[in-house]
């Protein structure tokens, strides 16, 4: 009888915990997806998409959580109509073959209730490679207006573009290293 009631009891926390799993939306208004590329050494080249969605599954007491942001290439906007159809061109993403590029990630890392990092694969131009977002002001909040729990926080990772056959510019001394900053907010569904 003890042996069926301990059985009964983990079932039930087991049950609790699984519960615990929130999901959220990123919210398209509050979520940017921007990159930093050095410029012949002297300045910083500026991009963001401005199309993106995704959604966040985060389950704080056990820990873990999934991420899963797309964006759409044809939606790069660095602010110069050229460079922007340059950008889309082959000689870069290749907007019009590889539509769309996204990341999953489902290694969450902890400091206390924060989250300090999220590890898993970014898939652009047709490969994928492993990518850590390392999270800067991770919070969750009671948003006033929503009247609904918002998590969300500055996440970004210093990637080598050539693992995504993105390597136009390397013989002209441009950087291989871009600076991805992916800036979320998500609603709690």
């Amino acid at each position: 009888m003890i042996k069926k009631a301990l059985f009964a009891a983990a079932l039930l926390a087991a049950g609790f915990a699984h519960a615990e799993t929130a999901t959220y939306a990123v919210d398209p208004t509050h979520t940017f997806v921007t990159y930093e590329i050095l410029h012949f050494g002297t300045s910083t080249n500026r991009g963001r998409f401005d199309q993106k969605e995704g959604t966040v599954q985060l389950d704080k007491a056990a820990k873990t959580g999934k991420v899963d942001i797309t964006f759409q290439i044809g939606s790069v906007n660095t602010g110069v109509a050229a460079m922007n159809t340059h950008l889309k061109s082959d000689d870069f993403f290749s907007a019009e073959k590889f539509p769309t590029a996204q990341f999953v990630g489902d290694k969450f890392s902890f400091d206390g209730d924060k989250v300090t990092a999220v590890s898993g694969n970014l898939t652009m131009k047709g490969k994928t490679a492993p990518v850590t977002l390392n999270a800067k002001n991770f919070n969750c909040y009671q948003n006033p207006m929503l009247k609904r729990e918002v998590c969300g926080g500055d996440f970004d990772a210093v990637i080598d573009r050539t693992n995504w056959g993105i390597d136009y510019g390397l013989a002209y001394g441009f950087s291989k290293n871009v600076h991805l900053v992916i800036q979320v907010e998500a609603v709690k569904q």
